[in-house]
């Protein structure tokens, strides 16, 4: 038989005995030694069946394969443009990558893209070296316009987006703007300046009490309080996609 040793939404520290037993499986962020399942790193300890995961509560972003990030353009070279993505590392996005369109030699490139422009893209590779290649490819990849970026903690970003979206469709509907979130911790919002900042506050609070339970009903009170009563569709919307 094992033992849970701390219990379930409880932030641990790197070293810290959580389970014994080998009825509990280290997953995330956790190690077995001897008898023993340990943190190894700190973070909120969750519970996925017999798994035990450890959510990072601090850290940059490290850019992963398939992930869909905000960017900033902070060089238009030769041939394609550099991005900001919120990390240790930059990426490119060449023009193969960037535009079915044919691009003659020596054009220019700021037709597509220029310097500060923030735009959506999606991880198509990152090499031992950390050499990340970006396309824009795909659905809801794009130059964003208007709007305001918000930077959180990447780790949170789950937290964020809930469950199949619930908790970004929950800020959208209630406050009516248009929100993708990347998972590099990139928000990019747009709608009423006032509602902009009502999600923004939700999403700060969200960012900051994301380890305390009841979480949704304390997002969705603070929202009706500023908002009214909230009408949520029969399904939910998908988390990084503009509905």
């Amino acid at each position: 038989m094992g033992n849970l040793l701390v219990e379930e939404r409880t932030v641990v520290v790197p070293g810290e005995k959580i389970a014994e037993g080998l009825d509990y499986l280290p997953a995330n962020g956790a190690y077995r030694k001897d008898d023993f399942i340990l943190a190894g790193r700190l973070g909120l300890l969750i519970m996925d069946g017999r798994a035990v995961k450890i959510i990072p509560l601090s850290g940059r972003y490290m850019p992963k394969r398939n992930d869909v990030i905000i960017g900033k353009v902070i060089d238009v070279t030769i041939s394609g443009w550099r991005f900001e993505i919120n990390c240790a590392y930059s990426a490119m996005l060449s023009m193969k990558d960037a535009t079915s369109d044919f691009i003659a030699r020596g054009a220019d490139l700021t037709q597509f893209f220029n310097l500060d422009d923030m735009v959506v893209v999606k991880i198509v590779n990152v090499t031992s070296q950390k050499l990340v290649d970006l396309t824009t490819k795909g659905p809801g990849l794009r130059k964003l316009y208007g709007g305001r970026i918000v930077l959180v903690n990447c780790n949170k970003v789950p937290r964020i987006i809930g469950k199949q979206g619930s908790m970004v469709s929950l800020i959208k509907n209630a406050t009516g703007c248009k929100i993708i979130v990347g998972q590099n911790g990139a928000i990019w919002i747009d709608g009423e300046p006032k509602n902009e900042v009502i999600a923004i506050e939700a999403i700060r609070k969200i960012e900051q009490e994301s380890h305390i339970s009841g979480l949704t009903d304390r997002v969705t009170e603070y929202l009706e309080s500023k908002c009214g009563k909230i009408q949520m569709p029969a399904q939910e919307e998908q988390p990084q996609e503009e509905q």
